[in-house]
């Protein structure tokens, strides 16, 4: 069963239907940090993570690692069971298909190795540099709102 804070935090984002029909719930390493967990619900597999305001730039950053056998971090892989890769913030969340984070180069494929965390940007700040304002770009499609 799920803590009270997950059932609501995830009913915001999945409607309400996680008390009954969430199943095979995993809690990932980084848990305290992140709120990190696994999860089934209608047969699809998520990745779960909640990002963390960081006191120095704008955005939120989130950790996107899994580990290895050996106990080594490394980035989630396209082959990887998992359908949905959930990043809640504080004014909403990224609900992205493994497809597009594979397109996006954030999880690894045969040519390229994935990331590890990144930064995310619910909304367009005055602050944001080059990098930052293409990363919301690109993200933007993925984004909704509380």
């Amino acid at each position: 069963m799920l803590p009270h804070y997950y059932i609501e935090q995830l009913n915001k984002i999945l409607g309400n239907c996680i008390s009954t029909s969430i199943s095979d719930i995993q809690w990932g390493i980084e848990k305290n940090d992140y709120n990190a967990c696994t999860f089934t619900l209608n047969d699809k597999k998520f990745i779960y993570r909640e990002a963390k305001v960081t006191p120095k730039k704008v955005g939120y950053f989130v950790a996107i690692w899994q580990r290895d056998y050996e106990g080594k971090t490394i980035p989630y892989h396209i082959k990887d069971d998992f359908d949905y890769f959930i990043i809640s913030t504080q004014q909403g969340y990224f609900l992205y298909p493994k497809e597009e984070l594979a397109k996006l180069n954030i999880i690894s494929t045969e040519q390229k190795e994935g990331k590890r965390g990144m930064r995310v940007y619910p909304n367009l700040e005055a602050e944001m540099n080059k990098q930052a304002l293409k990363t919301y770009q690109s993200h933007l499609p993925f984004w909704n709102n509380f």
